[in-house]
């Protein structure tokens, strides 16, 4: 398995109970995928270079698990699919111990 890192952002308006089932959904698509998450890093809100969909600020997440590269694709479209993420990133880490 390979390291990587998703970054993400969600509407800092978000309710809390739709945050945690972001979280959850990403988790749980990462582990059925026989991968693991290192560390959560919860970046809080942040302000946006450029207005997207009318949002001036985003709650970021940071997460690093390794994976491999089928459970990334699936990653990958999850979080297309879910209305709560605005934006996401998913990179391969180098230099990491795996």
């Amino acid at each position: 398995m390979k390291a990587y890192e998703l970054l993400f952002f969600v509407d800092p308006s978000l309710d809390p109970e739709t945050r945690l089932a972001v979280m959850k959904r990403i988790d749980t698509t990462i582990t059925e995928g026989n991968g693991k998450v290192d560390n959560v890093d919860e970046w809080g809100k942040r302000r946006l270079a450029y207005e997207i969909n009318k949002l001036t600020e985003g709650d970021y997440t940071l997460i690093n698990f390794h994976a491999d590269s089928s459970t990334i694709a699936e990653l990958d479209r999850v979080l297309r699919i879910t209305d709560a993420v605005v934006r996401h990133m998913i990179v391969r880490r180098e230099n990491v111990a795996e």
